[in-house]
């Protein structure tokens, strides 16, 4: 549908924005006490080993993620349709409601609280308050799209229509098509409504994901400390694979052209590997601890844990533990609330590394 390339095209120039303005913020680095040039260059040698390996990992890793739901057509247990989908998914939404309250927004008040800011007017928790915003601004325009997008459906099938009524008259059988068509005006399958909004889903949650993938990206490839990045090419890894499925879960539901779905999940997986690659690149001169950095990231990451919690709440899990598929069923019921904990246990631990 051409109307949601348009919506697809948003979600890119924020990306793009994204990537232009964090390297901008980049201030010169300064320190009293400064290792050996030894020791120095042996350390930035090892961390440039790591940041290539978390790279290619990452990669793999939200690759393979955001492609395994897509699988769903080779192989059928993974379809929609199937119980251990709503698992998948409901371990994978775990994932992102624990990104969102354990990973992000932590990061988010630790960055708009710190010393460096002053006191004024930071005191105010804007990391809070952005996110509360931010996800406001999420069901406005979750609701928003699904009708813009749900009319502009109606009105297609409406032109549609009018063309075959008008082609029925020159043929004396506009009495015909009109009582054949007739009871379709003024509303939409409920199909077609689902279809819509597992579209809208899908794009705002990319939107969501990529903020913060972004961020994380260009923090691990400016650092130059390899006992600080180590650990997060485990937790990353993990983060984007089941993240990647969650989002993987919902271009399936959205049912988008072969085109469509390469572009989306390509967008996904090579978002934080091009912000390790803009971070290595930047790492003379980005200063993560400059007011400005603190400041920009700070906001980014509330409004990304703003998103990230509204759509996994709200569009993943309330969604499918709602589906009277999985209310008349118990054992399905047992199995997507143990992958939720799961989910959103297994993340919250990696919270210690990442």
């Amino acid at each position: 549908m051409k109307n949601f390339r348009i919506h697809h095209n948003y979600i890119l120039t924020v990306f793009l924005l994204c990537l232009l303005l964090l390297p901008s913020l980049a201030l010169a680095k300064s320190c009293t006490c400064e290792p050996d040039e030894e020791e120095r260059a042996r350390d930035k040698s090892l961390a440039r080993k790591y940041k290539l390996a978390a790279l290619f990992s990452i990669l793999v890793a939200s690759t393979i993620g955001v492609c395994i739901p897509i699988l769903g057509k080779t192989f059928p247990s993974l379809r929609p349709e199937k119980d251990i989908f709503f698992i998948i998914k409901a371990f994978a939404a775990g994932v992102i409601l624990s990104t969102g309250f354990i990973h992000v927004l932590p990061d988010a008040f630790e960055k708009l609280t710190s010393p460096r800011l002053g006191d004024s007017p930071w005191k105010f928790p804007f990391a809070g308050f952005v996110a509360m915003v931010a996800a406001m601004l999420t069901l406005m325009i979750d609701a928003f799209a699904t009708v813009y997008f749900r009319n502009s459906h109606f009105n297609e099938k409406e032109q549609v229509q009018a063309v075959n009524e008008e082609e029925g008259h020159d043929d004396h059988l506009h009495v015909h098509t009109h009582a054949t068509h007739g009871h379709a005006h003024g509303s939409v399958p409920s199909g077609t409504t689902d279809l819509l909004r597992h579209r809208v889903i899908s794009q705002v949650l990319e939107l969501g994901i990529v903020v913060h993938s972004v961020i994380i990206g260009i923090s691990l490839g400016a650092s130059e400390d390899p006992k600080e990045i180590r650990p997060l090419i485990a937790a990353l890894t993990f983060h984007q694979f089941f993240e990647g499925m969650g989002l993987g879960g919902c271009i399936t539901q959205a049912k988008f052209k072969v085109r469509a779905v390469i572009i989306m999940a390509l967008f996904f997986s090579l978002t934080t590997p091009v912000g390790i690659g803009i971070g290595m690149a930047i790492t003379k001169g980005y200063d993560e601890d400059s007011s400005t950095a603190l400041i920009v990231e700070g906001i980014l990451n509330a409004a990304s844990a703003g998103i990230l919690i509204y759509m996994s709440l709200v569009d993943l899990l309330a969604a499918d533990f709602m589906n009277p598929r999985m209310q008349n069923s118990g054992k399905l019921q047992i199995g997507a609330n143990v992958a939720l904990l799961l989910g959103a246990g297994c993340m919250s631990v990696l919270a210690k590394w990442a």
